[in-house]
């Protein structure tokens, strides 16, 4: 196996370890009604992440072999699923501010 092919088996399984737990933060997010444990600057700095590398992959046209392909959607996905938690995150905060009011 070359280097080159275990690098992209490495980051293809990087990204589906990510994508699996992004569900799970989204669910607690969504059940709990609470920003608890939950960092927006951080979760920012992860959608920074991921738009850099998808942007990267665009630019430099990585679109070849099955496994590359996967990557690029995956990285979307996970990009969407931080996204719904980040908003998550800002409706719960609405939710406790307005729980304080009352």
């Amino acid at each position: 196996m070359s280097p080159e092919l275990i690098a992209t088996i490495c980051e293809t399984i990087m990204v589906i370890c990510f994508g699996v737990s992004w569900p799970l933060s989204i669910y607690k997010s969504a059940t709990s009604r609470s920003t608890k444990g939950k960092s927006p600057y951080f979760t920012m700095a992860i959608i920074t992440g991921y738009v850099a590398i998808i942007i990267g992959k665009i630019v430099i046209q990585d679109f070849t072999g099955w496994l590359a392909i996967l990557k690029f959607v995956l990285y979307c996905v996970n990009l969407t699923m931080v996204s719904i938690d980040l908003g998550l995150y800002f409706r719960n905060r609405k939710i406790e501010k307005s729980a304080e009011v009352n």
